[in-house]
Protein backbone atom coordinates (compact mmCIF):
# COMPACT_ATOMS: atom_id res chain seq x y z
CA UNK A 1 0.00 0.00 0.00
CA UNK A 2 2.72 2.14 -0.82
CA UNK A 3 1.86 5.51 -2.97
CA UNK A 4 4.25 6.59 -5.04
CA UNK A 5 2.88 10.36 -5.85
CA UNK A 6 -0.48 11.82 -4.92
CA UNK A 7 -2.75 14.95 -6.63
CA UNK A 8 -5.33 16.67 -5.45
CA UNK A 9 -8.11 19.45 -7.22
CA UNK A 10 -9.02 20.95 -3.94
CA UNK A 11 -11.54 23.38 -3.39
CA UNK A 12 -11.94 24.20 -7.25
CA UNK A 13 -11.94 21.72 -9.56
CA UNK A 14 -9.23 23.75 -12.00
CA UNK A 15 -5.84 23.34 -10.14
CA UNK A 16 -4.43 20.16 -9.36
CA UNK A 17 -1.83 20.04 -6.40
CA UNK A 18 1.00 17.37 -6.09
CA UNK A 19 4.97 16.88 -5.60
CA UNK A 20 5.91 19.58 -8.15
CA UNK A 21 3.77 22.61 -6.71
CA UNK A 22 0.27 24.07 -8.07
CA UNK A 23 -0.40 24.06 -11.92
CA UNK A 24 -3.45 25.08 -14.17
CA UNK A 25 -6.23 22.37 -15.12
CA UNK A 26 -5.47 21.89 -18.49
CA UNK A 27 -1.48 22.10 -18.16
CA UNK A 28 -2.04 19.57 -15.21
CA UNK A 29 -4.11 17.03 -17.30
CA UNK A 30 -1.64 16.81 -20.24
CA UNK A 31 1.06 16.16 -18.40
CA UNK A 32 -0.60 13.83 -16.05
CA UNK A 33 -2.03 11.69 -19.30
CA UNK A 34 1.45 11.89 -20.61
CA UNK A 35 2.97 10.45 -18.02
CA UNK A 36 0.05 7.80 -17.71
CA UNK A 37 1.05 4.35 -17.09
CA UNK A 38 -0.45 1.60 -19.06
CA UNK A 39 -2.82 -0.49 -16.03
CA UNK A 40 -2.67 -2.98 -14.20
CA UNK A 41 -4.75 -5.63 -11.71
CA UNK A 42 -6.14 -4.08 -9.05
CA UNK A 43 -7.50 -5.63 -5.62
CA UNK A 44 -9.57 -2.78 -3.57
CA UNK A 45 -11.32 -3.18 -0.04
CA UNK A 46 -14.04 -0.95 1.05
CA UNK A 47 -15.41 -0.61 4.49
CA UNK A 48 -18.56 1.70 4.55
CA UNK A 49 -19.22 4.45 7.40
CA UNK A 50 -16.49 4.83 10.32
CA UNK A 51 -15.98 6.86 13.13
CA UNK A 52 -13.11 7.08 15.44
CA UNK A 53 -15.19 8.74 18.43
CA UNK A 54 -17.40 11.33 19.57
CA UNK A 55 -19.06 12.85 22.71
CA UNK A 56 -21.31 9.76 22.78
CA UNK A 57 -17.52 7.75 23.63
CA UNK A 58 -14.20 7.72 22.88
CA UNK A 59 -12.53 4.50 22.16
CA UNK A 60 -9.65 3.55 24.49
CA UNK A 61 -6.10 4.19 23.29
CA UNK A 62 -6.79 6.85 20.68
CA UNK A 63 -9.05 4.14 18.43
CA UNK A 64 -5.90 1.80 18.51
CA UNK A 65 -7.58 -1.59 18.56
CA UNK A 66 -11.24 -0.28 17.06
CA UNK A 67 -9.95 -2.05 13.82
CA UNK A 68 -7.96 -4.69 15.04
CA UNK A 69 -10.13 -7.82 13.65
CA UNK A 70 -10.37 -6.32 10.42
CA UNK A 71 -7.31 -5.11 9.64
CA UNK A 72 -5.47 -8.16 8.52
CA UNK A 73 -8.67 -7.58 5.54
CA UNK A 74 -8.11 -4.42 5.20
CA UNK A 75 -3.80 -4.59 4.65
CA UNK A 76 -4.14 -7.31 2.30
CA UNK A 77 -4.79 -4.41 -0.60
CA UNK A 78 -3.46 -2.33 -3.15
CA UNK A 79 -6.36 0.36 -1.91
CA UNK A 80 -8.69 0.18 1.22
CA UNK A 81 -10.86 3.21 1.65
CA UNK A 82 -13.38 4.14 3.91
CA UNK A 83 -16.12 6.65 4.89
CA UNK A 84 -14.64 9.21 7.51
CA UNK A 85 -17.90 10.28 9.55
CA UNK A 86 -17.29 12.96 12.04
CA UNK A 87 -14.21 15.57 12.56
CA UNK A 88 -10.64 14.96 14.04
CA UNK A 89 -9.46 18.06 16.10
CA UNK A 90 -10.75 20.13 18.98
CA UNK A 91 -13.13 22.67 19.62
CA UNK A 92 -14.92 24.51 16.99
CA UNK A 93 -18.51 25.40 16.65
CA UNK A 94 -20.68 22.38 16.74
CA UNK A 95 -23.80 22.21 14.50
CA UNK A 96 -26.30 21.15 17.12
CA UNK A 97 -27.89 23.68 19.94
CA UNK A 98 -25.95 23.70 23.14
CA UNK A 99 -28.59 21.90 24.92
CA UNK A 100 -29.04 19.59 21.65
CA UNK A 101 -31.67 18.03 19.58
CA UNK A 102 -33.11 14.63 19.37
CA UNK A 103 -31.97 14.60 15.65
CA UNK A 104 -29.02 16.32 15.75
CA UNK A 105 -25.53 14.17 16.19
CA UNK A 106 -21.65 16.07 16.07
CA UNK A 107 -19.08 14.14 16.17
CA UNK A 108 -15.52 15.07 17.04
CA UNK A 109 -12.78 12.35 17.80
CA UNK A 110 -9.18 13.71 19.14
CA UNK A 111 -6.79 14.11 15.90
CA UNK A 112 -4.14 11.80 17.59
CA UNK A 113 -7.25 9.32 16.66
CA UNK A 114 -6.29 9.39 13.01
CA UNK A 115 -3.57 7.29 13.01
CA UNK A 116 -5.82 4.27 13.62
CA UNK A 117 -6.21 4.79 9.94
CA UNK A 118 -3.27 3.75 8.59
CA UNK A 119 -2.40 1.37 11.33
CA UNK A 120 -5.49 -0.39 10.17
CA UNK A 121 -4.33 -0.19 6.42
CA UNK A 122 -6.79 2.50 5.44
CA UNK A 123 -5.07 4.26 2.49
CA UNK A 124 -7.83 6.81 1.11
CA UNK A 125 -11.11 8.22 3.25
CA UNK A 126 -14.20 10.05 1.81
CA UNK A 127 -15.56 13.12 2.90
CA UNK A 128 -18.35 13.54 1.44
CA UNK A 129 -20.84 13.10 3.91
CA UNK A 130 -22.96 15.07 6.66
CA UNK A 131 -20.44 14.37 9.21
CA UNK A 132 -17.05 16.34 7.29
CA UNK A 133 -18.68 19.35 8.55
CA UNK A 134 -19.93 18.76 11.98
CA UNK A 135 -17.65 21.43 13.39
CA UNK A 136 -17.60 24.12 10.30
CA UNK A 137 -14.65 25.01 8.65
CA UNK A 138 -12.37 24.63 11.48
CA UNK A 139 -13.33 21.12 11.89
CA UNK A 140 -12.93 20.39 8.02
CA UNK A 141 -9.60 21.93 8.38
CA UNK A 142 -8.65 20.23 11.52
CA UNK A 143 -9.23 17.05 9.70
CA UNK A 144 -7.50 17.91 6.85
CA UNK A 145 -4.56 18.09 8.87
CA UNK A 146 -4.71 15.25 11.29
CA UNK A 147 -5.59 13.24 7.57
CA UNK A 148 -2.31 14.96 6.36
CA UNK A 149 -0.01 14.31 9.04
CA UNK A 150 -0.65 10.47 8.62
CA UNK A 151 -0.32 10.96 5.03
CA UNK A 152 -3.68 8.93 4.02
CA UNK A 153 -5.30 10.33 1.12
CA UNK A 154 -8.73 12.13 1.41
CA UNK A 155 -11.37 13.37 -1.09
CA UNK A 156 -15.06 14.66 -1.65
CA UNK A 157 -14.86 18.55 -0.94
CA UNK A 158 -16.57 20.71 -3.76
CA UNK A 159 -14.29 19.71 -7.19
CA UNK A 160 -11.83 17.28 -5.73
CA UNK A 161 -10.21 14.48 -7.33
CA UNK A 162 -7.71 12.55 -5.57
CA UNK A 163 -4.85 11.13 -7.78
CA UNK A 164 -2.53 8.53 -6.18
CA UNK A 165 0.44 6.68 -8.19
CA UNK A 166 0.46 2.98 -7.57
CA UNK A 167 3.61 0.78 -9.12
CA UNK A 168 1.98 0.40 -12.72
CA UNK A 169 -1.51 2.00 -12.01
CA UNK A 170 -2.95 5.57 -11.22
CA UNK A 171 -6.30 5.49 -9.17
CA UNK A 172 -8.49 8.71 -9.39
CA UNK A 173 -10.52 9.15 -5.96
CA UNK A 174 -14.17 11.50 -5.95
CA UNK A 175 -16.42 12.04 -3.32
CA UNK A 176 -19.82 12.88 -3.94
CA UNK A 177 -23.09 13.45 -1.33
CA UNK A 178 -25.68 16.44 -1.01
CA UNK A 179 -24.68 19.03 0.69
CA UNK A 180 -22.58 22.45 0.12
CA UNK A 181 -19.38 21.91 1.28
CA UNK A 182 -18.73 18.46 -0.79
CA UNK A 183 -19.01 17.61 -4.71
CA UNK A 184 -22.76 17.22 -5.54
CA UNK A 185 -24.79 14.46 -6.19
CA UNK A 186 -27.51 15.56 -7.52
CA UNK A 187 -26.15 17.56 -10.12
CA UNK A 188 -25.64 14.81 -12.83
CA UNK A 189 -24.22 17.35 -15.13
CA UNK A 190 -21.36 18.30 -12.91
CA UNK A 191 -21.07 14.21 -11.68
CA UNK A 192 -20.49 13.79 -15.33
CA UNK A 193 -17.90 16.47 -15.91
CA UNK A 194 -16.03 15.53 -12.57
CA UNK A 195 -15.71 12.17 -13.30
CA UNK A 196 -14.63 12.60 -17.26
CA UNK A 197 -11.85 14.66 -15.76
CA UNK A 198 -10.67 11.82 -13.56
CA UNK A 199 -10.94 9.26 -16.19
CA UNK A 200 -8.78 11.14 -18.77
CA UNK A 201 -5.93 11.11 -16.28
CA UNK A 202 -6.42 8.06 -14.45
CA UNK A 203 -6.76 3.74 -15.15
CA UNK A 204 -9.37 3.54 -12.44
CA UNK A 205 -11.96 5.76 -11.56
CA UNK A 206 -13.24 4.86 -7.82
CA UNK A 207 -16.34 7.12 -6.64
CA UNK A 208 -17.63 7.33 -3.17
CA UNK A 209 -21.19 8.27 -2.68
CA UNK A 210 -23.04 9.04 0.59
CA UNK A 211 -26.33 9.64 -0.14
CA UNK A 212 -30.21 7.92 0.37
CA UNK A 213 -32.20 7.24 3.60
CA UNK A 214 -31.44 6.11 6.95
CA UNK A 215 -32.50 3.17 9.59
CA UNK A 216 -33.02 -0.72 10.06
CA UNK A 217 -35.71 -0.83 7.43
CA UNK A 218 -33.44 1.08 4.30
CA UNK A 219 -31.78 -2.39 3.21
CA UNK A 220 -33.72 -2.04 -0.50
CA UNK A 221 -32.18 0.60 -2.91
CA UNK A 222 -35.64 2.43 -4.38
CA UNK A 223 -35.96 3.95 -7.57
CA UNK A 224 -35.82 7.94 -7.28
CA UNK A 225 -35.04 10.08 -5.11
CA UNK A 226 -34.29 9.35 -0.94
CA UNK A 227 -35.35 12.02 1.63
CA UNK A 228 -34.38 11.63 5.44
CA UNK A 229 -34.63 14.68 8.01
CA UNK A 230 -36.10 16.57 5.52
CA UNK A 231 -33.23 16.37 3.53
CA UNK A 232 -33.31 15.19 -0.26
CA UNK A 233 -29.88 12.92 -0.14
CA UNK A 234 -30.07 11.71 -3.84
CA UNK A 235 -31.48 9.39 -6.33
CA UNK A 236 -28.54 6.19 -6.10
CA UNK A 237 -29.55 4.94 -8.85
CA UNK A 238 -29.14 8.09 -11.42
CA UNK A 239 -26.33 8.67 -9.81
CA UNK A 240 -24.39 5.58 -10.25
CA UNK A 241 -25.21 4.79 -13.77
CA UNK A 242 -24.15 8.48 -14.32
CA UNK A 243 -20.72 7.86 -13.13
CA UNK A 244 -20.06 4.55 -14.66
CA UNK A 245 -21.13 5.99 -18.29
CA UNK A 246 -19.17 8.93 -17.64
CA UNK A 247 -16.37 6.95 -17.08
CA UNK A 248 -16.03 5.39 -13.30
CA UNK A 249 -15.17 1.72 -12.50
CA UNK A 250 -16.44 1.50 -9.29
CA UNK A 251 -18.94 3.24 -7.17
CA UNK A 252 -18.76 2.85 -3.68
CA UNK A 253 -21.64 3.81 -1.49
CA UNK A 254 -22.20 5.19 2.33
CA UNK A 255 -24.96 6.34 4.35
CA UNK A 256 -28.19 4.63 5.38
CA UNK A 257 -25.81 2.68 7.85
CA UNK A 258 -27.27 -0.88 6.71
CA UNK A 259 -26.28 -2.72 3.71
CA UNK A 260 -27.93 -2.83 0.51
CA UNK A 261 -26.80 -5.00 -3.05
CA UNK A 262 -24.84 -4.79 -4.93
CA UNK A 263 -25.27 -4.01 -8.73
CA UNK A 264 -22.68 -4.56 -11.74
CA UNK A 265 -23.51 -2.11 -14.43
CA UNK A 266 -21.47 -2.19 -17.67
CA UNK A 267 -19.25 -4.55 -16.04
CA UNK A 268 -18.56 -2.48 -12.95
CA UNK A 269 -19.53 -3.21 -9.71
CA UNK A 270 -21.85 -0.72 -7.93
CA UNK A 271 -22.21 -1.17 -3.68
CA UNK A 272 -25.16 0.42 -3.02
CA UNK A 273 -24.00 0.98 1.34
CA UNK A 274 -22.00 -1.33 3.49
CA UNK A 275 -23.64 -0.28 6.50
CA UNK A 276 -21.71 0.77 9.86
CA UNK A 277 -17.72 -0.46 9.71
CA UNK A 278 -16.98 1.35 13.40
CA UNK A 279 -18.43 3.58 15.17
CA UNK A 280 -18.12 3.80 19.66
CA UNK A 281 -21.34 4.29 21.19
CA UNK A 282 -22.47 6.85 18.38
CA UNK A 283 -24.53 4.18 16.05
CA UNK A 284 -27.22 2.64 17.02
CA UNK A 285 -27.03 -1.37 17.08
CA UNK A 286 -29.45 -4.17 16.27
CA UNK A 287 -30.78 -6.24 13.69
CA UNK A 288 -30.00 -4.51 10.38
CA UNK A 289 -27.54 -2.20 11.86
CA UNK A 290 -25.60 -4.73 13.73
CA UNK A 291 -24.65 -6.35 10.36
CA UNK A 292 -22.17 -4.53 8.38
CA UNK A 293 -19.04 -6.19 5.92
CA UNK A 294 -15.82 -5.64 3.96
CA UNK A 295 -16.18 -5.23 0.04
CA UNK A 296 -12.67 -6.77 -1.59
CA UNK A 297 -13.40 -6.56 -5.46
CA UNK A 298 -10.66 -7.42 -8.17
CA UNK A 299 -10.60 -5.35 -11.44
CA UNK A 300 -9.37 -5.83 -14.49
CA UNK A 301 -6.22 -3.08 -15.94
CA UNK A 302 -9.43 -1.64 -17.92
CA UNK A 303 -11.50 -1.48 -14.39
CA UNK A 304 -13.68 -4.14 -14.86
CA UNK A 305 -15.00 -6.23 -12.09
CA UNK A 306 -13.22 -10.22 -12.20
CA UNK A 307 -13.76 -11.19 -9.05
CA UNK A 308 -13.94 -10.69 -4.82
CA UNK A 309 -15.73 -11.00 -1.85
CA UNK A 310 -18.13 -9.85 0.97
CA UNK A 311 -16.73 -10.86 4.08
CA UNK A 312 -19.64 -10.50 6.30
CA UNK A 313 -18.97 -8.38 9.71
CA UNK A 314 -21.24 -7.73 12.99
CA UNK A 315 -20.93 -4.80 15.19
CA UNK A 316 -20.39 -5.78 18.75
CA UNK A 317 -20.31 -4.29 22.20
CA UNK A 318 -19.74 -0.11 21.82
CA UNK A 319 -19.54 -1.12 18.01
CA UNK A 320 -16.53 -2.58 17.51
CA UNK A 321 -16.52 -4.77 14.02
CA UNK A 322 -15.47 -8.53 14.26
CA UNK A 323 -15.71 -11.46 11.75
CA UNK A 324 -19.06 -12.92 11.62
CA UNK A 325 -18.90 -16.73 11.00
CA UNK A 326 -23.39 -17.04 10.39
CA UNK A 327 -22.30 -14.75 7.27
CA UNK A 328 -25.51 -13.30 7.80
CA UNK A 329 -24.87 -10.16 5.65
CA UNK A 330 -23.84 -12.62 2.56
CA UNK A 331 -28.01 -13.64 3.26
CA UNK A 332 -28.64 -10.11 3.22
CA UNK A 333 -26.87 -8.45 0.39
CA UNK A 334 -27.21 -11.49 -1.69
CA UNK A 335 -31.15 -11.54 -1.14
CA UNK A 336 -31.43 -7.47 -1.88
CA UNK A 337 -29.59 -7.71 -4.52
CA UNK A 338 -31.61 -10.18 -6.03
CA UNK A 339 -34.61 -8.32 -5.25
CA UNK A 340 -33.76 -5.26 -6.41
CA UNK A 341 -30.97 -5.64 -9.77
CA UNK A 342 -32.34 -8.82 -10.98
CA UNK A 343 -29.89 -9.95 -13.78
CA UNK A 344 -27.61 -6.82 -13.29
CA UNK A 345 -27.43 -8.40 -9.18
CA UNK A 346 -24.16 -9.47 -8.11
CA UNK A 347 -24.31 -13.19 -7.21
CA UNK A 348 -22.10 -14.34 -4.03
CA UNK A 349 -21.66 -17.88 -2.79
CA UNK A 350 -22.65 -18.56 0.74
CA UNK A 351 -19.12 -17.59 2.29
CA UNK A 352 -19.64 -14.32 0.38
CA UNK A 353 -17.38 -15.02 -3.11
CA UNK A 354 -18.16 -12.74 -5.94
CA UNK A 355 -19.37 -15.85 -8.60
CA UNK A 356 -21.11 -13.73 -10.96
CA UNK A 357 -22.76 -12.22 -13.38
CA UNK A 358 -20.43 -13.07 -16.10
CA UNK A 359 -18.53 -9.75 -17.46
CA UNK A 360 -20.07 -7.97 -20.70
CA UNK A 361 -18.39 -6.70 -23.86
CA UNK A 362 -15.85 -4.05 -23.16
CA UNK A 363 -17.64 -0.93 -22.21
CA UNK A 364 -18.01 1.78 -24.89
CA UNK A 365 -16.31 5.22 -24.57
CA UNK A 366 -18.77 7.60 -22.48
CA UNK A 367 -21.18 9.12 -24.27
CA UNK A 368 -21.40 12.85 -24.62
CA UNK A 369 -24.80 12.93 -24.52
CA UNK A 370 -25.96 15.26 -21.57
CA UNK A 371 -28.11 14.15 -18.72
CA UNK A 372 -31.29 16.28 -16.42
CA UNK A 373 -29.54 17.43 -13.80
CA UNK A 374 -32.42 15.79 -11.78
CA UNK A 375 -33.43 12.61 -11.48
CA UNK A 376 -35.95 10.74 -12.74
CA UNK A 377 -39.95 11.20 -11.98
CA UNK A 378 -40.25 7.90 -10.54
CA UNK A 379 -41.97 7.60 -6.78
CA UNK A 380 -39.54 5.80 -4.35
CA UNK A 381 -41.26 3.83 -2.36
CA UNK A 382 -42.38 4.21 1.22
CA UNK A 383 -39.68 2.91 3.06
CA UNK A 384 -37.03 5.57 0.97
CA UNK A 385 -38.27 8.39 4.07
CA UNK A 386 -37.26 8.00 7.60
CA UNK A 387 -39.14 9.90 10.38
CA UNK A 388 -36.61 12.04 12.57
CA UNK A 389 -37.21 9.44 15.12
CA UNK A 390 -35.62 6.76 13.44
CA UNK A 391 -32.14 7.90 12.59
CA UNK A 392 -29.29 5.20 12.64
CA UNK A 393 -26.86 7.63 14.33
CA UNK A 394 -28.88 7.55 17.67
CA UNK A 395 -26.26 6.89 20.57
Amino acid sequence: MLWAAVALAAGTAGAVIGARGERGGDEAAAADTATLPPGRPLTLVWGGDLTLGSSYGLPPGNARGLLAAVAPTMRRADVTAVNLEGTLGAGGASKCPPRGAPDCFAFQAPAANAAALPRAGVDVVNLANNHAWDFGALGMGQTVNALRAQRVRFTGRPGEIAYSDLEGARVAFLGFSSYPWTSPIRDLVAVRRLVRQAARNANVVVVFMHAGAEGARQTRTPLGEEEAFGEQRGNVRAFAHTAVDAGADLVLGSGPHVLRGIEVYRGRAIAYSLGNLAGYKNFARGGPLSLSGLLRVTIAADGALTGGRLVPLELVGPGVPVLDRRHAAVRLVAGVSGLDFGRRAVRLSPSGRIVGPPAPPPRPPPTTTTPSTTAPPVTAPATATVPAAGSSATP
